[in-house]
């Protein structure tokens, strides 16, 4: 489970209110920690808005979370939203909540997959544009059918 420190977290967003992650309490999360500068996070962006897509109308939700300086990237941001034409929530991670959720491996791309009950179903350090996207699809299927079978 993670932490309340992470979920009651008030995190800018690029647009909108905040992000809460406890906001997304009961649903099926996908959590990306991600820079402008990271290359690798450039390849995985198009994946993720792919299987954003997908997986949306089964109540799947994806946040990007950037874990530059939000004053000093919101510019670099916004362009990379818009470039990427990402369709999820974007917005900055906390050095404190990336501390968390990275658990000593500072290495970006990050993401998190998180079922409807807040476990972390599965994480990926790194991108593979040969295995990556595949697992993730596979971790958001896990944590789709996990309440299914504890129903």
């Amino acid at each position: 489970m993670l932490p309340t420190s992470v979920t009651e977290a008030e995190l800018k967003a690029v647009a909108g209110a905040p992000i809460k992650l406890s906001n997304y309490a009961g649903k099926v999360l996908l959590v990306n920690l991600w820079a402008t500068w990271c290359n690798p996070c450039r390849l995985e962006t198009p994946e993720l808005v792919k299987l954003h897509k997908e997986f949306r109308s089964q109540g799947v939700e994806m946040i990007g979370l950037s874990t530059e300086n939000p004053d000093a990237s919101a510019e670099s941001v916004r362009e990379f939203v818009h470039d990427f034409n990402v369709d999820y929530r974007v917005g900055w991670v906390t050095p404190e909540v990336a501390v968390t959720l990275m658990q000593g491996r500072d290495a970006i791309p990050q993401s998190f997959v998180i079922s409807r009950s807040g476990r972390v179903v599965k994480r990926f350090v790194g991108f593979n544009p040969a295995e990556t996207p595949v697992l993730i699809k596979e971790a958001i299927q896990q944590a789709l059918n996990e309440k299914a079978a504890a129903d």
